[in-house]
């Protein structure tokens, strides 16, 4: 079942001067349940593509459509409820609160969602944690935690809503390469075991290859939509070969 439609998308905006065309027309489709990695160089498009898709901005035109909501045309009051019913998100530099315990961090998103009582809060907060395997560290602040463990806390926060769908910006960019495969290897979890969708920004060819399906963005345009990771490498390396030398 198609989660994610989007058609003819583009995304336009001045900087100094000069507009910057952003997104020239991109249209794929998304099923629930599927584990997909956006990837380009830098200026590929593939973050603005991103915020779009997290309800984080809006499209100069085309159409966005998630779960069968026009999203495209949806004002910022619409954009920010269905940012904290159906998204999670995690950042590469996981945006905890230093002062708080990793409980109150993974419980914050849930401060703003009406019904839910604090021990109901505390609950879900509690088997949150435990799901990523942080049970013993609930009270612990993030300068007592490892990356890893602060990523994981990260995940959790992303998880408290029970999105349908968590999306990750490089979400493995600050963390040594057997800690990123950690990362990748809890985010295959869940994405199996909750049938989640998960959508994640890299750069990072050892994270792509994880994903069920490779989109590779360049200049705006997807040049590559494959579940084969050989296809989307092909597509990265001429791109880099395209490139002048720095």
């Amino acid at each position: 079942m198609q989660l994610i439609e989007v058609d003819n998308l583009c995304k336009h905006y001045f900087l100094g001067g000069g507009r910057v065309e952003a997104l020239r027309g991109v249209s794929f489709r998304i099923d629930r349940g599927e584990f997909v990695a956006l990837v380009g160089p830098s200026g590929s498009g593939k973050s603005t593509l991103m915020n779009t898709l997290g309800c984080l901005d809006r499209p100069t035109s085309g159409a966005y459509r998630l779960d069968g909501r026009d999203i495209a045309g949806a004002g910022a009051d619409e954009r920010a409820t269905l940012r904290n019913t159906h998204l999670g998100f995690v950042f590469q530099n996981f945006n905890l609160l230093a002062r708080t315990t990793a409980l109150e961090n993974v419980e914050l998103p849930l401060v703003y969602s009406r019904g839910i009582s604090n021990r109901e809060r505390r609950r879900r907060a509690v088997e949150a944690l435990t799901e990523v395997g942080l049970a013993d560290r609930l009270d612990h602040h993030p300068s007592q935690l490892s990356g890893g463990q602060q990523q994981r806390v990260a995940i959790a926060r992303a998880l408290v809503n029970q999105p349908s769908i968590l999306m990750g910006d490089e979400p493995t960019g600050n963390l040594d390469s057997r800690t990123g495969a950690d990362v990748i290897a809890l985010l295959r979890k869940l994405n199996a075991d909750r049938s989640l969708t998960v959508v994640l920004v890299t750069h990072d060819q050892q994270v792509a290859r994880h994903a069920d399906r490779t989109i590779v963005l360049r200049d705006g345009l997807i040049v590559a939509d494959t579940t084969d990771f050989t296809v989307a490498k092909t597509a990265l390396e001429a791109e880099d070969s395209a490139s002048p030398p720095a």
